[in-house]
């Protein structure tokens, strides 16, 4: 049957009207299906009925008719509604396509080795909440084997986010080993944000320098979530006190440098908001809480640590992340 055949869906409906045989509505699902291949909208389908019923049955009362043309004129907006429907749907679905590149892009970007370093148990884990990942962290070795560790988080997320992130990366990787202080560091990076990062996009950043030999870590915050310390001697957990503004603010800031002389057993937990901000219902999980999931499984391998802290807060938050998850242990 060609589509908007009149004269064979007139036959099609009079056939079915007179032996109400259901065979005939298998050929009507079959002309509708045809008709959709041959983009027929659903107001024509409604004219060609229209037209077939007035030549079967031309003394229909005249309600019907007017029935049928209220009928074909809720179709005309449904068609165009359901063909806007259908072109945004079309583009929805190249977006998406693009964003799946952009974020395996970003993970080829943004890859970071975790070092293997003596004397020290490093775990690290950091999961998105939606494609892109807002979140960063990296590791740098200098040429006196010191740990450079970079913790970071975009206040803006998608692809520019993840080009921003890209630029710190790059960044990082390309300053010498003299300027490798975490307040230079982070006075460098801070102007390389400033001159070329939208100004509505701030990034918060932590970064840490760690001499493996003597446990000393020397560290400066740009307003980034504040990480915890663990004292074994002590059996207790101090909040990382920083100061420093988010990178992108100021040209000219600069960022106090403060040291942690880590000893045997002790712990350095660096982390971002979508730890800190993990809900429960609807309120946020206490500082206490959290640390409570940290200790259960601080004495485990740094690596099995971070993850098995991820997996219990994703339990309680009902397995659907707010924010991007980052968590690092560093054991001494």
């Amino acid at each position: 049957m060609e589509p908007l055949d009149v004269n064979n869906y007139r036959n099609l409906l009079k056939e079915y009207i007179e032996s109400e045989d259901e065979t005939f509505l298998y050929q009507a699902d079959q002309f509708s299906k045809l008709s959709i291949q041959h983009n027929i909208s659903p107001e024509e389908i409604i004219n060609v009925h229209i037209q077939a019923l007035e030549e079967l049955y031309p003394d229909l009362p005249k309600e019907i008719n007017l029935s049928m043309n209220f009928l074909l004129e809720t179709m005309i907006s449904y068609g165009l509604a359901y063909q806007e429907f259908q072109s945004l749907r079309e583009k929805q679905g190249e977006i998406e396509s693009e964003i799946s590149v952009a974020a395996n892009m970003q993970k080829t970007l943004l890859s970071t080795t975790k070092p293997e370093i003596k004397g020290m148990d490093i775990g690290a884990i950091s999961v998105p909440a939606h494609q892109m990942n807002g979140d960063y962290h990296h590791f740098v070795i200098d040429s006196s084997n010191n740990l450079g560790i970079a913790i970071a988080d975009v206040i803006g997320k998608g692809v520019p986010a993840a080009l921003a992130m890209s630029m710190i990366k790059y960044s990082l990787d390309s300053f010498p080993d003299s300027l490798r202080t975490p307040d230079v560091i982070l006075e460098n990076l801070n102007r390389v944000v400033e001159r070329n990062v939208d100004t509505s996009m701030f990034i918060t950043m932590f970064y840490g320098l760690l001499n493996p030999e003597t446990g000393l870590l020397q560290f400066s915050s740009a307003g980034h979530e504040p990480g915890f310390y663990y004292c074994s001697k002590k059996d207790e957990f101090f909040e990382i006190k920083t100061k420093g503004i988010v990178l992108g603010v100021s040209e000219n800031a600069t960022y106090e440098q403060f040291d942690i002389q880590m000893e045997a057993g002790d712990m350095v937990i660096l982390l971002t908001d979508g730890v800190t901000e993990c809900r429960i219902g609807n309120r946020f999980i206490e500082p206490d809480e959290m640390l409570n999931v940290i200790r259960k499984y601080m004495h485990l391998p740094a690596q099995e640590a971070v993850e098995l802290a991820y997996r219990h807060f994703e339990r309680l938050q009902d397995f659907h992340l707010r924010d991007d998850f980052t968590l690092i242990f560093l054991k001494k």
